[in-house]
């Protein structure tokens, strides 16, 4: 079996199918990841530690290979590779996120990391790679561990998002996103989607053109927000101010 094959740009094996077996088994392993990482909860701080670094070095070698991989393949261009995407920042501050134990990045992994991720593990922009394919493998390896921080330093960690927090990610991610904008103008790239529609079928097609579209994703983005911290909405639990 040529190995290589799983790595090739021309891929002529099993194209991807949305909500087919493999993408629902694919769902259903990363489910089980995730909740493996529960029976760390209590355990002793080195372990936590160690579990910590091995989050991070998967996000930032994963994020690695995929920038390897473009290059080897010639599709690594300025206009689509630089780390602007929301998670490829996202990869990298997860990480730190991890290793720092930082209330404020924490807030980040936890409504950015789960909200968008779980959309990019639903509706994966895998095109003709399918499954063994390095071009399958690698967004649902990190998009999976990018869930995996936010739901490990919650529930593991116990770490808590505050209504602060929530407005602090919702007002320097759409800073960011202005930011964004005028990068794309300066090098003809459409990071976040922000200039434009991606140029593939996708749950842009039923929103209106732009720029109408960017405030109809505003509300999503902040119903996603609502709904991940609705479950510590009517909390008793306190978080320090300090670390808020």
């Amino acid at each position: 079996m040529d190995l290589l094959q799983y790595f090739a740009r021309d891929y002529h094996g099993p194209p991807f199918v949305l909500f087919g077996t493999i993408h629902l088994v694919t769902l259903l392993v990363v489910a089980l990841f995730i909740l493996g990482l529960m029976r760390f909860k209590g355990a002793p701080e080195e372990t936590l530690r160690k579990v910590r670094w091995a989050l991070a070095l998967g996000l930032w070698l994963n994020e690695i290979a995929w920038h390897a991989w473009n290059i080897a393949v010639g599709l690594w261009t300025v206009q689509t590779m630089l780390p602007l995407h929301l998670c490829s920042v996202l990869v990298w501050m997860s990480g730190f996120t991890l290793i720092s134990k930082n209330q404020t990045l924490y807030a980040f992994s936890y409504f950015l990391g789960i909200g968008a991720a779980v959309q990019a593990l639903i509706t994966p922009d895998a095109g003709i790679y399918g499954f063994p394919h390095f071009r399958y493998i690698q967004p649902i390896i990190s998009h999976g561990l990018l869930v995996s921080v936010g739901v490990y330093m919650t529930v593991v960690e116990g770490f808590r998002p505050t209504w602060k927090s929530l407005a602090r990610v919702f007002v320097i991610t759409n800073l960011y996103m202005i930011v964004i904008f005028f990068v794309n103008n300066a090098i003809g790239s459409n990071y976040m989607m922000v200039n434009a529609k991606p140029g593939v079928t996708s749950l842009f097609d039923v929103l209106p053109d732009w720029p109408w579209y960017l405030p109809i994703l505003e509300g999503i983005a902040l119903a996603i927000f609502l709904l991940l911290y609705l479950p510590f909405m009517f909390s008793a639990v306190k978080v320090d101010e300090k670390h808020a």
